[in-house]
Order: C-alpha cells, then structure tokens, then sequence
C-alpha cells in the first residue's frame, strides 16, 4: 500500500511542468523515506532526478518498495482536474489493478474529485549517478537563469560557460550577432541578498551546451527561488533547485563537442 498526500496540487503541477519538455514516461520509486524518479530524455542527452522526502508531504505511507509507472500525458490530464490549492492524495494498491488514484480536495468548497490513472510497465533503471567533484559552482536566482537562457538562444543554439577566480560569462554568437552576460568576484553579496550570483571556482572551466536543454530546465524556476548550476571541463553540468528544504529536482546534461575544427 502506497499513500502520500501533498497539501498543494500546485508542486506536482510544477514539476510536471518543468519534465514534461524532456521525459515522456516517468517511472516513480516509492519508499518508505521518498519517492524518486529518474528518466532520460528520447535522445539520451539529458537526464532528470526527482527526490521528494517525506517530509513534503502531509501524510505519507509506503509499506513496501513499489514502482508506479505513468505516462506523463496522463498525469497531465489527470492534474488539469485540480485547483492549484487543492490537496492531493496519491494512492495505489497492488491487490487492486494497475491503476493509480489521484484525489484532489477543495476544503473550501467542500469538494473532492478522484481521478485513476492507468499505469504502464516502464523498462527503467536506476543510473547510480557517481558523486562528482566539480571545478565550479555558481549559485543565482532561478529567474536570472531562465533570462539568461532565454536571452541567449536568440543567437545561437549553443551556450559558453566559462568560470574563473575572478568571473563566471555566459555567451552565445552566430551569424546575427551575439550576447555576453558577465558576473564579477565583485558581484557577492550579503547572505541574505537572494538577488545576487554566488560562485566558487577551484579551477578555470569553459564548457558549452545546448542552449534548448537549459531552456527546458530554466523551466523549474517556479519551484525554487534559487538554482545551482555545478560545471567541470567534460563533466555534464548538473542543474538543481531545492524543493522546500525536503527535495530537489535535478537536471544533467553532457557538454557539446566542438566540431568546427573538424569541418574544411
């Protein structure tokens, strides 16, 4: 038996959004500390990590390790049924069907919808990503990131990362022209300054990215205020917004080979 109850529909609401550009299929592993998902997108680029502690929820069960397999087009359709206040319940039990039970409650107007969902058998796997020691660190608020990715695809499909001791730039060219967005070692702040861009650089990185991937990712900012972006030469950079102090969604993706030099 598997029950979990979020207080808002708007987190899930959210978080489908974000992973709804990147992961058709999404294979969620419940336990009794958490349930998890993680998904590659179609063309193996990227991957996405979902964790949700317990703790998010308001009530949670889980007596068993379970996998619930879901189209993320259904649990769209099933989420458009609720208000973004309502709360959401999550049930399912194997002695009854393959289908899982969403029931969303309106406490204010004394109102309640159940919506089952039919479940899929989802070929997945856990990828055990490896802890990696990265060379930089950069930490903004989510809607700066979002502009900037958003500001820089109107250039290029590419992205330029380079981090150094006395800076971080972000910067796409092509054939129209080209931006250049720099942040200063002068740009720190107090610690409760959540407008500013904080960075820690070991060593100079200069990576680059598709600059489509990072608008998809761009697209958690509702979920956190702020983002994390962790980059290492020939390392997939790794995106990640803290859900409420109980979670996290987390986005990686491998760096572009430059190819020019290859081509007469």
């Amino acid at each position: 038996m598997f029950e979990a109850k979020l207080p808002n529909a708007s987190l899930l609401k959210k978080i489908v959004d974000a992973i709804k550009d990147l992961v058709n299929d999404a294979p969620f592993d419940c336990t009794e500390n958490s349930m998890s998902l993680q998904a590659m997108d179609a063309s193996h680029v990227a991957l996405v990590a979902l964790k949700l502690d317990n703790g998010l929820f308001d009530m949670y069960r889980c007596d068993r390790t379970i996998n619930i397999g879901i189209s993320v087009a259904n649990l769209i359709r099933a989420l458009k049924c609720a208000n973004n206040d309502d709360s959401c319940m999550i049930r399912y039990n194997d002695d009854e069907g393959d289908t899982v039970l969403f029931t969303f409650v309106d406490e204010k107007r004394d109102r309640s919808q159940d919506v089952t969902v039919k479940l899929m058998d989802i070929d997945s796997e856990q990828l055990g990503i490896p802890d990696q020691k990265y060379s930089a660190v950069i930490e903004m608020p989510s809607s700066e990131f979002q502009k900037t990715c958003r500001d820089l695809a109107m250039f290029s499909d590419s992205i330029v990362i380079n981090a150094s001791k006395g800076g971080v730039t972000f910067k796409s060219h092509g054939d129209t022209g080209g931006s250049t967005l720099v942040y200063n070692s002068s740009s720190s702040a107090d610690e409760d300054d959540s407008g500013k861009i904080f960075f820690n650089v070991k060593e100079d990185v200069n990576v680059t990215f598709s600059i489509k991937y990072l608008n998809h990712f761009a697209k958690a900012a509702s979920l956190s205020n702020r983002v994390r972006l962790s980059i290492c030469n020939d390392v997939p950079i790794a995106v990640e917004y803290n859900i409420e102090d109980n979670g996290y969604l987390r986005f990686y993706l491998a760096p572009k080979i430059d190819d020019d030099q290859n081509i007469d």
